[in-house]
């Protein structure tokens, strides 16, 4: 079982970033994939999920309105487009599969490395 997030980088507040995780070694039909992130010094926290069934769960209320989640299973893929980045969402951002959407970490057993995103001017 293997996930690769993807996509991060450097961004101006306002800004927008598609990150991907690509999944291997299971069939992507059958789980759940969580976006999660943690800044430097906080815990991490849930930011949004799809399940199985392609339906997506919000986890963080600051993002509501400008990330969305979507899951390409022919390609194995899970997108999390980020609009209208703000200061706050920098964080490393990781992509980990589930049996089913929680909030909680530790309902994830398989995680990517993280990617980077830093909205600054």
């Amino acid at each position: 079982v293997q996930l690769q997030a993807s996509g991060g980088g450097l961004v101006q507040p306002g800004g927008s970033l598609r990150l991907s995780c690509a999944t291997s070694g299971f069939t992507l039909d059958y789980y759940a994939i969580g976006w999660f992130r943690q800044a430097p010094g906080k815990e991490r926290e849930g930011v949004l999920c799809i399940n199985a069934s392609g339906y997506s769960t919000y986890y963080a209320n600051s993002v509501k309105g400008r990330f969305t989640i979507s899951r390409d299973n022919a390609q194995n893929m899970v997108d999390l487009q980020m609009n209208s980045l703000k200061p706050e969402d920098t964080a490393v951002y990781y992509c980990a599969r589930g049996s089913w959407c929680t909030s909680t970490p530790s309902g994830y057993f398989h995680w990517g490395q993280g990617t980077l995103v830093t909205v600054s001017s």
